[in-house]
């Protein structure tokens, strides 16, 4: 094992390898909680229940999806990244995809399916950088930036922070609420653990907030512990219903919206974190990746088997940096995060009681981290920041973030056409344009 992760020459042990993987799994187990809070529409009382996601069984595909990436990224490309759903994505699949498109659960994880087999292909074949530099850094910048201030809102709708309001639209909710009270304690609470460095600050902060509700009646106190494995069944294989049963759902603009969405988002989302896991760890050689292409097909291969387990994008984490600064360097971190995964499916009956404003915390914090991007954008020039800023305000605006990509990917060869720029325009990028013309024309 030694040699095959090659100790040695990174100069490290199973000590240090063994602490890095529990740290980066503690740093993301909240998407064990929030994954299936977020697929079921939890926080959404009015919608249907026979339209929901089982939370059981969403809980067993995250874990697993999480354990078998990060199992793959570990054995193939032997990094220290950890894989599981994007908390973007899947605030991407539940919000805007099920609740604004109107789509089943079942054609969104067809959705993801498709995503994930393009990238493979794409990956395999070389054409994947091709497209991410055929969409200029600014956009891409403000796509992560969106969805920061996206999800950031989503959790303070689901602390009570912010409500609906007849006169203003949105305004500030009940701050005496008992579950907003909790919300407010968790989101403190992580903001001092995040501030004093602590490692895994935002689980951490989830469960300290749990056992806050449980002592004041906010929060049901588990019957047991440790406790069987939830079925599986309800989302297994979900994806091929579309495919075999409603074929004619495949073939519409509102599919290839949803599909070029999440392969958009999980694109950028994963260079970002390969590249700054690889610095951090000293990996990079003269600026390049070494097997690149393997840890992008770990990824695109873990949202192919994601969505047939029954959970949205899955994706590398940034979270993995928390484990290199503990001492990871190798794949042998990335394996004890995985069995760290496939232990926590006993555990259910505890993750099992957590509710709404215990996640808020998480959602706000992560949305934090997503829009330090802000500052790489050229806002002085007019015609980068009219794209760029459309992107990035639309998203929470409008609560869909395949409708902030949309709009700021029309007015980019716009504002560049008119700027007399139109040589710097990539023709992939007309190709954007029209898609999302006929989107908001044939969908919304």
């Amino acid at each position: 094992m030694k040699k095959y992760f090659q100790f040695d020459e990174l100069g490290t042990n199973y000590r240090r390898e063994i602490i890095g993987g529990v740290t980066t799994f503690l740093s993301m187990a909240y998407i064990l909680i929030l994954n299936p809070l977020t697929l079921s529409l939890s926080s959404v009382k009015d919608f249907p229940d026979e339209l929901r996601m089982d939370s059981g069984a969403v809980f067993v595909a995250t874990a697993l999806a999480a354990a078998i990436g990060t199992l793959i990224m570990a054995f193939l490309a032997k990094y220290p990244i950890a894989l599981a759903p994007g908390v973007g994505l899947n605030a991407f699949f539940a919000y805007t995809v099920l609740l604004t498109l109107g789509m089943s659960w079942q054609q969104a994880l067809t959705g993801v399916l498709f995503s994930g087999i393009i990238f493979v292909i794409l990956t395999l074949f070389g054409f994947r950088e091709k497209i991410i530099n055929a969409i200029p850094v600014e956009l891409k910048l403000a796509v992560g930036a969106g969805i920061g201030l996206f999800i950031t809102f989503i959790g303070l709708r689901n602390a009570g922070i912010i409500v609906d309001n007849d006169a203003t639209l949105v305004g500030l909710g009940d701050l005496t609420d008992g579950n907003t009270l909790l919300a407010i304690f968790g989101i403190v609470l992580t903001i001092i653990l995040m501030t004093r460095g602590w490692k895994g600050a935002i689980f951490i902060g989830m469960i300290i907030t749990t056992l806050a509700g449980m002592m004041v009646g906010l929060i049901d106190i588990p019957h047991k512990i440790v406790g069987a494995v939830p079925s599986i069944a309800p989302t297994l294989g979900a994806p091929f219903e579309t495919l075999f049963h409603h074929t004619s759902d495949l073939f519409t603009v509102k599919m290839l919206v949803v599909v070029l969405t999440f392969l958009f988002v999980d694109f950028f989302d994963t260079a970002g974190t390969l590249v700054a896991v690889a610095n951090q760890a000293g990996l990079m050689k003269n600026n390049k990746l070494p097997r690149a292409g393997r840890a992008l097909f770990a990824d695109s291969s873990a949202t192919v088997i994601g969505s047939i387990l029954g959970t949205s994008t899955t994706t590398a984490y940034i979270e993995s940096t928390a484990g290199v600064a503990a001492g990871a360097r190798t794949g042998f971190a990335s394996v004890i995060t995985a069995i760290l995964f496939l232990l926590s499916l006993f555990f259910f009956p505890v993750l099992g009681v957590i509710t709404s404003p215990v996640t808020a915390p998480a959602l706000i914090v992560v949305g934090v981290l997503m829009v330090s991007t802000l500052n790489e954008i050229d806002w002085k020039k007019f015609e980068i920041a009219v794209p760029a800023f459309f992107t990035i305000i639309m998203m929470p605006l409008t609560y869909s973030i395949a409708t902030g990509i949309g709009i700021g990917f029309i007015f980019y060869p716009v504002t560049m056409l008119l700027k007399g720029r139109w040589k710097e325009i990539h023709p992939v990028m007309y190709v954007f344009f029209f898609i999302f013309i006929l989107y908001f024309i044939f969908i919304l």
